[in-house]
């Protein structure tokens, strides 16, 4: 299977059952879950949770009971802007500038925009605890996005600058039918799934409403931009890479 086979059966099996939950339809985008709040919960039990000052979370849906966990134990939460089309892409939460009584607003899609703080890449602080939206998993943790490569992105630009690094942990929350080698994998048991590619930022931890799983992954991490990846209609589309292009500098 390639990656977008994978993605259709992962959105197929949650169509078809009552695992989703709104947004709908789930095709094209990080599903909701049914249990996307005990997920959240069993995440904020782990060492990497607790000893995390500063999170950078996807503004997804399925995400939203972390950001608001986050948030309301006094961390720092980073989101990016969609299709990083800013030249400050990120925007800052502070708990310490929203009212605990607008936690709820501030963190839905709409609400981020509100409420955070655009911030310059050289601006966002080091980045403890990564936690993204996600397709598909592995228990060795590979994981399959909605194919637009912006989590990715982000990363990358990030690596650049140091504000994520071997210390940063990258998690997951997912329901167990995107576990895609697990006893409720939407692909089977036997399904021949796609190596990750250079650029994949691997999962330290995926964290379903079941279970925690630590991946202890073998995949490498990317150190960065891969710039020769990246064509000259995509770097006009990013100001943060084309105004940080090698060519550029």
């Amino acid at each position: 299977m390639d990656k977008q086979a994978v993605r259709e059966a992962v959105w197929d099996a949650f169509d078809e059952g009552d695992q989703a939950r709104f947004p709908f339809p789930p095709h094209d985008r990080i599903p909701n879950f049914a249990g996307a709040d005990a997920a959240a919960e069993r995440l904020a039990e782990t060492e990497a949770w607790e000893s995390a000052a500063t999170l950078k979370a996807n503004p997804d849906a399925p995400q939203l009971p972390v950001r608001r966990a986050a948030l309301r134990a006094g961390k720092t939460v980073y989101v990016a802007q969609p299709r990083l089309r800013d030249p400050d892409p990120f925007l800052r939460l502070d708990p310490a500038e929203i009212p605990p009584e607008e936690i709820d607003d501030a963190t839905t899609v709409s609400g981020i925009s509100e409420y955070g703080t655009p911030t310059a890449p050289e601006a966002v602080a080091h980045v403890d605890l990564i936690v993204a939206g996600s397709v598909g998993v592995t228990t060795d943790g590979a994981r399959i996005g909605k194919g637009e490569g912006y989590s990715d992105l982000e990363w990358a630009v990030l690596c650049e600058i140091g504000a994520v690094d071997d210390d940063t942990t990258v998690a997951t929350t997912v329901h167990e039918l995107s576990v895609l080698d697990g006893p409720e994998s939407a692909v089977g048991e036997d399904a021949d799934l796609p190596d990750p590619d250079a650029h994949d930022v691997p999962l330290d931890l995926v964290v379903t409403p079941a279970r925690t799983i630590r991946t202890e992954t073998p995949h490498p991490r990317p150190d960065g931009v891969d710039w020769d990846a990246l064509d000259d209609e995509k770097l006009s589309e990013i100001p943060v890479l084309a105004e940080r292009a090698p060519e550029k500098k």
